[in-house]
């Protein structure tokens, strides 16, 4: 087990300087265009007592609004009404985002602070299919840097002819039915449910 840093310094060198000082404190042009151009990122957040949790979310491109560069902001759409993300910001500004774009192996990695806004000016910004979202998220930047693209060669996510059949993996449905066996509802009734619901309740 490895216990300290220097431990495991003993096995990972360390990075070269220009590895190590990446990170900026701002959202340069050609980041903010890439966030412009993502669909899809995960937001990272953690609880008062250190439990952590990741959120995908997913809009049209653009959706991620740079305000300046210091701050970016995204709407809170329909979901389960968790709340995770929200209720952990609450008591610990501290978030991690990962912005993906299809076909794209790099990354762009912002950590920063958020807060929970509602009624701001820019929230008409954030409108998609018509609908502006009551609730939105601004994160100030305090470290954004490029992820090189070794994980996503290594997973081939991009690749097509690598992707499993639909029948090699477990339906929503049946994840249900695995985690909750009391359920007694079949799956197919499960999996057409929240077809019908991701297809409808989305904004």
């Amino acid at each position: 087990m490895i216990g300290t840093e220097a431990e495991l310094r003993e096995i990972v060198s360390e990075p070269p300087a220009a590895i190590a000082d990446k990170a900026i404190d701002h959202v340069d042009p050609e980041s903010a265009r890439f966030i412009a151009t993502s669909p899809f990122f995960l937001l990272a957040t953690s609880a008062a007592d250190g439990s952590c949790d990741v959120s995908p979310r997913g809009d049209p491109p653009g959706s991620v609004v740079v305000l300046d560069e210091h701050t970016l902001v995204f709407g809170d759409r329909k979901g389960n009404r968790r709340v995770d993300s929200m209720r952990n910001i609450l008591v610990n500004p501290q978030v991690g985002m990962l912005f993906l774009i299809p076909g794209i192996g790099e990354v762009i990695r912002v950590n920063g602070r958020a807060r929970i806004v509602t009624g701001a000016d820019w929230m008409p910004r954030l409108t998609v299919q018509g609908s502006t979202p009551t609730l939105a998220i601004e994160v100030t930047v305090d470290e954004l840097f490029l992820h090189c693209s070794k994980a996503l060669a290594r997973s081939a996510m991009w690749d097509t002819a690598t992707w499993p059949s639909r029948k090699e993996v477990p339906s929503a449905g049946k994840i249900v039915r695995s985690q909750r066996p009391g359920v007694k509802v079949p799956a197919k009734v499960i999996d057409a449910a929240l077809a019908a619901d991701a297809k409808l309740n989305r904004y």
